[in-house]
């Protein structure tokens, strides 16, 4: 996330959920067993520093479409974190959630900036 943040005039809001309040709230947090802990600070990743939590638990790579009205329209989630939706599979999934809710009333929009959590 650091690199993208010294890209200048993102056309989207980057958002940081460190303490995975967000990723337990939806559901996909996981707690990292210590074997596991052990392994990846032998690979020199540290997820205490990564994350300045003690909590040692990642969330599962997932991507959540919500409405203007703050319904989830759309989710995907896999925890191989290696396998990612493509790029056409997410835009068209945004065209189809954004027609169905313009029936609503409602349409896919970014979630609106807090200081709190964003990260730019």
């Amino acid at each position: 996330m650091t690199t993208s943040l010294k890209v200048k005039d993102l056309s989207y809001a980057l958002y940081s959920d460190s303490a995975l309040n967000a990723a337990r709230a939806y559901g996909i947090a996981f707690q990292v067993d210590k074997l596991s802990v052990v392994t990846l600070r032998a690979f020199g990743i540290n997820l205490e520093k990564a994350s300045g939590e003690d909590h040692n638990q990642l969330p599962v790579p997932s991507v959540f479409l919500i409405d203007s009205h703050g319904v989830i329209r759309w989710v995907y989630s896999n925890p191989n974190y290696k396998v990612r939706p493509d790029n056409t599979t997410l835009i068209e999934a945004a065209r189809l959630v954004n027609a169905e809710t313009k029936k609503d009333g409602a349409a896919v929009t970014p979630l609106p900036s807090s200081d709190a959590n964003r990260c730019v």
